[in-house]
Order: structure tokens, then sequence, then C-alpha cells
């Protein structure tokens, strides 16, 4: 069996067919998903990126994010944001222990940064360059109006909407048709391997697409699906910031409309990729899984972009398709809790290989079969200094000491508007008690600082910026126990 993993950054749940968006067009991943089975309950292991990275390509959590140090070469400051351990063993390297034919195509920058190893065990893998604030080419000048539609690249580019600017438009400036954008160029990379590697007796493809990640800049063919530029007096251009944002008057519905653009940017490719595999013949020979890492906050719950505290079923609730090689379940949905540290065990159960050591993680393929009856009863989660409790009854969001508690009852407000956490003091402190018992003890504290941009100014691991006070450091991380 070959093993296709597609990962969307930043790709909403509810923008997408199969999940119930009926205006925002996704024909492939909804193909997928009448061929494969949709899990209705996945939610980020530990957000954002690179945690999440983490748990997907080795199977262990990285929730509660104990001992981080920040890296040389990255100034992303959230715990869990780190390199994959020296110690855990990769997706990749396992499949090429077993003479898979491995290969990744990826755009998500932030893997490729100094001190980050996330391309470890593959046999070839691609680096797409130039998303977001990747130091591709010299940044605009901090003087200049970022927002001047002069420095657009090409008519093609309508606008952008995002952050980072400074860096974004200098890196799309040689832009002139859609095969520039980046899922042409990410999933072109991918069909080119396959096209290349047809031969192989069995293959690990990974294609890890950034978009539909900020900044938003759908090809203007694609944004008029979702826009009416003919009446439209806004900024073209829009550098936002992330919390709290005002924006003037049809701005907004522009950026949702970018959104949606990049949405339906990503499933076209989705598709080509999809078309090539079974033009090469290899479709009932390979298992497709489709997933997000996290959603994302267009102005839902007063913000914009991905802020910690808003762990709302906008950047919680994700995309999961799995499409088994034989069509078994197709169709189908799977209500269990699932997170991406299952992925890598779900894989090696259904090609058949053990985890080389104890992951985290389950084949969740066994709640789809009716095989595995001890599903979870509840899923945990952190970004930063706030962590995330879920079970059929409520969400709970509460910071690291479980004192700015907030509850939502889900069956009577899936959109969690009501915060009724003074009226169910107990639920609060049980769902804590969850939390501090995935975490395996108290949650890890830090003294996050960023004093600079350059990464020479942190070169002490060990100065008070970087460490964890009055925490256990022999604690490595926790094992699943909610699997019961």
């Amino acid at each position: 069996m070959n093993v296709l993993l597609i990962m969307l950054d930043s790709l909403r749940k509810d923008h997408v067919g199969c999940y119930g968006n009926s205006l925002i067009k996704t024909p492939n991943l909804d193909g997928l998903a009448e061929e494969g089975v949709v899990f209705t309950r996945a939610f980020p292991e530990a957000l954002p990126t690179l945690p999440v990275r983490r748990a997907m390509h080795t199977g262990m959590r990285t929730f509660p994010c104990r001992q981080y140090q920040r890296k040389k070469g990255d100034v992303v400051m959230i715990p869990g944001w780190e390199p994959i351990p020296e110690h855990q063993v990769t997706m990749a390297e396992i499949f090429r222990h077993h003479a898979y034919r491995t290969a990744m195509s990826a755009s998500a920058y932030h893997m490729f940064k100094p001190s980050m190893n996330y391309h470890r065990g593959f046999d070839t893998w691609e680096w797409i360059r130039g998303q977001e604030a990747d130091p591709y080419r010299s940044p605009l000048s901090r003087n200049i109006d970022v927002e001047d539609p002069r420095y657009l690249a090409c008519e093609l580019a309508y606008g952008c909407v995002g952050h980072s600017l400074h860096y974004c438009l200098p890196n799309m400036q040689d832009w002139k048709t859609e095969e520039d954008w980046f899922p042409p160029r990410t999933f072109g990379k991918a069909i080119d391997w396959l096209e290349r590697n047809r031969d192989a007796e069995k293959f690990l493809l990974v294609v890890d697409e950034f978009d539909p990640h900020e900044p938003w800049n759908a090809p203007s063919d694609i944004l008029k699906l979702y826009f009416d530029a003919a009446g439209y007096e806004g900024r073209r251009i829009i550098n936002t910031r992330g919390g709290p944002y005002q924006f003037k008057e049809g701005e907004l519905e522009y950026t949702l409309a970018q959104y949606a653009g990049e949405v339906t940017l990503c499933d076209k490719y989705v598709g080509k990729l999809l078309d090539k595999v079974k033009e090469l013949g290899m479709l009932d020979d390979t298992l497709v899984i489709a997933v997000s890492d996290h959603g994302h906050n267009i102005m839902d719950h007063g913000v914009m972009h991905k802020v910690p505290s808003h762990l709302y079923p906008e950047p919680m609730d994700l995309v999961f398709i799995a499409r088994h090689p034989e069509g078994e379940f197709a169709g189908t949905t799977c209500d269990a809790y699932v997170g991406h540290h299952d992925i890598l065990p779900t894989i090696l159960g259904l090609i058949g290989i053990s985890p080389p050591m104890p992951v985290d993680g389950r084949n969740v393929w066994e709640w789809v079969t009716g095989e595995g009856i001890d599903r979870r009863t509840y899923m945990t989660s952190a970004f930063s200094k706030w962590v995330w409790c879920r079970d059929e009854e409520y969400a709970f969001i509460s910071d690291l000491d479980g004192k700015q508690a907030r509850l939502y009852n889900v069956q009577a407000d899936p959109k969690q508007l009501n915060n009724i956490a003074d009226d169910e003091p107990e639920v609060c402190r049980k769902m804590y008690k969850w939390i501090l018992y995935d975490a395996d003890g108290p949650l890890p504290h830090y003294e996050i600082r960023r004093e600079g941009h350059a990464w020479y100014e942190f070169p002490d691991v060990h100065a008070p910026s970087a460490r964890v006070p009055s925490i256990d450091h022999s604690k490595t991380g926790s094992t699943l126990k909610n699997d019961r």
C-alpha cells in the first residue's frame, strides 16, 4: 500500500463542502470524502503549525509542551514550536526502514528554518520558497506604504490581505500566471515526483501546503467566484494584525472572499494531484489522507488570525478525510475524537507495520470499523498560555492555571457565544482536571520575552526567557490517557 498524506495549513472545517458548506467550492475534497471516511470530531493535538506537525510525524503528543527552549533562527515563541526531538522516530524514517521510497513537497517554510528538522528521514524533499515571512527576497522598507496596489505582482493578483506583507509582497514580485502561486508549485512538484517515481514498488509522499494560510491573495478569476469587485471601494492590500481589528466598509467581506478563494485554489490542486495518482494507475494501491493543522479566525469572536485565547470552533475544528485504497467504508463518517498524533499509528496499522516505539496516538481505523470500542470521551489541546478541552456536551477554554475559564454547551450553543462558566463551576473543575491528567501533572509555565528579531540575540538556551521556572524538567511528555 502506498501512502499519500496531504496537509493544508489553516483550512477551516466550515469552509469545506463535505462538512456542510454549500457556498465555497471544494469539489475535489468533497469527491475524496465520497470515496473515503470523513472524521467529524478531529481537533489539533497542540497549536499551531509546528506542534501539530511534530505530532503528525511521530505519533507522539506535543501537549503539554514541556522542556520548551527557543531555537536559533526562529522568532516564533510558542511552547512546542521546536524541532522533532532527536529521540523520537519520524514517519519518514519508519517508512524508509521498511523499503518505502519517501518524499515530501512543502511550502510550509517554518519546517525548514535553522534548527528545525522536519524533512528528517525523507529520501527526497522539495521546499517551495516564499510563503509569508520566508526570507526569500529582501523585504520592503518599513517606511513605505505597504498597502499601495503598485506592489502587487500582476493583474491576476487583485489584492492581498494578511500580515508580514513587507516580506510577502517582494516574494511574489515575479508572479505572472496562476502556476506561480504556491499550491500549483507545491502540488506540481509532487506530481513531478510521482511521474519520475512511477517505478517505485511502494512510496510515502507527504504534500504540506502552507495555503490557505494568510496572507490571502487568490487569483482574480477565482476571487470573482466570491466577490464582485465592481462596486468595491475599500483597500485591495490590507495589512492586518492579530487580535481585534477594525475594517472599513466592505473590507471584511472582501477578506472573507480572499480566504474562500484560497480554499478553492488549494482544492483545485488537490484534485490535480489525485487525478495524477489515478492516471498512473496508483489509486487502488494508495491510502490517501487529507488533513488541516487548524483553522483560522476572520473576525469570528471579534479577532483576526490565530489568537491563543480564542480556541473556538474556527481554529479548533479540523478537516480530516481518509480514503482506503480498497474503498472500505466509502462515503461514511466517523464521530470519534481524533487528532494529529493518530495519523502515524493509523497509517502503520493499515499497512501492517508495527511502530518501532510506543506512540501516544491510536489507529483510528479501528473506530471506523467498530473493532475498537474504547473510544475517547474527550480531547485536550494547548496553544501558548491557553488550554482547551472538549467532550460531548462542553467546550472548555482557560489559562494555564484554570482561573480565566470559559465554558460553552456545544449542543445548545455550537458557535460558542454564551459563556456559562460561572453557572457550571464543577464542570470547569472537571475539565481542567482532565487537562492536568493528560498533561501528567502541572502545566509548564514559561517566561517568554521578545527582545528582538535577530537569532544571535538568544545564544544562551538557559536564559530566563527560555526556561520553565518551578517545573520538573525530567518530564519529557505524556502518554495519552483518555483512550479508555
